[in-house]
């Protein structure tokens, strides 16, 4: 790889900028606030934030990114969202100690591509779409088909040789493997649309068992060789948002430089049926999941769905640690009735984000009836803003969102 001088210089910067976070004693106390949380003892309510609208955001041109090699123009974004983010809304983010390089795997996935209708405008890094039903007979479910994993083992050595080059003497690295999203109706909507899924639900629930029984068996496999590669994430710490910092993953004698799947998280949803029964949930979503969440040593389950009045059918899949509180569910019923063994990882609205004003009232009392249904009923409390679309144009409101969680998660540990 031919990186430029001034590339390799401005990312020699970034990363002195980014370790000099990470090495901090912050950074440390976080890290040790989320392993505690994962381990069963909860310090205080933890806070994070992703997926934010970044076009909005680049207020200096600090997000500016000038790399050429596009392969490290990725790291170079990647060092600088983050130390963004540290800098105007951290509260309990945390850095890892080194520059995380993604692996070149490729994926052929399930043989199918979403054939969607785009609005006019497409400005906002955030568009609906409309969605074509590429399942019409039985017959298409054939049209799963079974992904094909495989690494550039040669483009590896080359990233690695370049990476070290670029950073030692300023920040170890490795390498970031994957992580399974085992949502099958996120892909399942794009396939066929929201309307057309209920329909079919209906009218011929023998076609999408049939859909998910091929989904089923085609990620087990997909598993399968990930784990025979030894390409599953064990260095990021995330998962699905959340930090995923535990003393008991990757558990000890794991192989670092082979991991599996047993030794990570993935995560999984089924937004799409925040519309139907529990009882649709119970027969279409949980004997699949209770196949492939033991292949996992964590598992992160839900998104924007609602799962308060389904949390008994969602307890019947295995090794699943947290449980998403969207602000679809009603947070009070669903402290109630979720587990302690649970994490409940709660969505608060970024609605409040995109009014007109921000009501920095609303914000804070938000806030607090979630800590306190949580702690009502006795629940280790995670809070994941994301899903933001907009912030008006205006950053400090997401800045000052930050500042107001740190202020009541901390008077909360009081």
């Amino acid at each position: 790889m031919d990186i430029r001088e001034q590339d390799r210089e401005t990312l020699r910067a970034l990363a002195g900028r980014y370790m000099s976070y990470a090495k901090d004693a912050v950074n440390d106390e976080k890290q040790r606030l989320w392993r505690s949380l994962n381990d069963g003892v909860m310090q205080k309510p933890m806070v994070a934030i992703d997926q934010i609208p970044w076009n909005e955001l680049n207020v200096d041109g600090c997000l500016n990114c000038t790399v050429t090699d596009p392969y490290f123009r990725r790291v170079e974004w990647s060092l600088r969202s983050e130390i963004y983010k540290r800098e105007h809304l951290p509260v309990d983010m945390v850095l890892n100690p080194y520059v995380l390089l993604p692996r070149p795997v490729a994926n052929t996935g399930y043989g199918l591509h979403a054939e969607y209708e785009l609005p006019q405008s497409r400005s906002n890094s955030f568009v609906s779409k409309r969605y074509v039903n590429q399942f019409r007979e039985p017959e298409d479910v054939e049209k799963i088909k079974v992904p094909q994993i495989s690494i550039d083992r040669e483009a590896e050595a080359r990233i690695l040789s370049a990476a070290h080059d670029i950073f030692d003497g300023v920040a170890p690295v490795r390498m970031q493997g994957i992580i399974l999203h085992l949502g099958f109706w996120d892909w399942i909507a794009q396939w066929m649309g929201v309307e057309n899924c209920y329909i079919e639900l209906m009218d011929h629930p023998e076609m999408m068992h049939a859909v998910m029984e091929r989904l089923t068996a085609a990620t087990l496999s997909a598993i399968e060789q990930i784990n025979a590669l030894g390409l599953y994430d064990v260095n990021c710490n995330m998962c699905h948002c959340s930090y995923t910092f535990s003393d008991s993953l990757p558990a000890k004698g794991c192989d670092r430089e082979n991991p599996t799947s047993r030794d990570g998280w993935g995560f999984g949803m089924a937004q799409l049926f925040t519309s139907v029964s529990p009882q649709v949930t119970a027969e279409f979503e949980v004997p699949y999941m209770q196949r492939i969440f033991p292949h996992f040593g964590a598992i992160y389950y839900g998104c924007c769905d609602r799962l308060d009045d389904r949390l008994d059918v969602i307890s019947r899949m295995p090794n699943v640690k947290k449980i998403s509180c969207s602000p679809w569910s009603d947070r009070e019923n669903f402290a109630a009735n979720l587990p302690d063994r649970y994490v409940m990882s709660n969505k608060p609205s970024p609605a409040l984000l995109a009014y007109a004003s921000f009501d920095e009232d609303a914000v804070r009392a938000d806030l607090r009836a979630t800590i306190a249904a949580a702690k009502k009923h006795g629940l280790r409390l995670e809070m994941i803003l994301k899903d933001i679309t907009t912030v008006k144009n205006d950053p400090q409101r997401l800045w000052r969102w930050a500042e107001i969680a740190e202020e009541e998660t901390l008077r909360a540990a009081l």
